[in-house]
């Protein structure tokens, strides 16, 4: 005959997750204030996203456009690690548009359309535009 098992009551506690302070510093994704965004494109003129920045919020953001797939979503990293590295460094969002701005290279994988900086109302306008429903 086998001994009925119990189970360990290690296995029955609830478990507590506590937020650890830290990680590396990130631009604020909210904002309801205007802000400025850049197009994004691929070496062949396929929009990929938008980038967009609002110094007052302290915020800036990537949104890719779903039409463009996978291949919009891994170029597109590359432009939210743009972001990422500039707040470590500790300027602006505006003048992390104006470095993508002024390093873009039409001969990469992506880059910022000229021209394109323009303003919307908010993050919500760029990301409409950049999915449209």
């Amino acid at each position: 005959m086998t001994e009925l098992q119990r189970p360990n009551p290690r296995l029955n506690e609830d478990l507590l997750f506590n937020a650890a302070p830290g990680g590396p510093p990130r631009y604020s994704h909210v904002s309801n204030k205007p802000v400025q965004h850049l197009t994004v494109a691929d070496r062949d003129g396929q929009v990929i996203g938008y980038t967009w920045a609002n110094d007052e919020d302290d915020a800036a953001g990537w949104v890719v456009r779903k039409a463009g797939g996978d291949e919009a979503f891994n170029k597109g990293a590359k432009w939210a690690r743009k972001l990422h590295d500039a707040k470590a460094r500790g300027i602006a969002p505006s003048a992390a548009l104006a470095e993508m701005i002024q390093e873009s290279d039409r001969t990469k994988s992506s880059h910022v359309v000229p021209g394109s900086l323009t303003e919307a109302a908010n993050p919500d306008a760029v990301r409409r535009l950049a999915n449209p429903e």
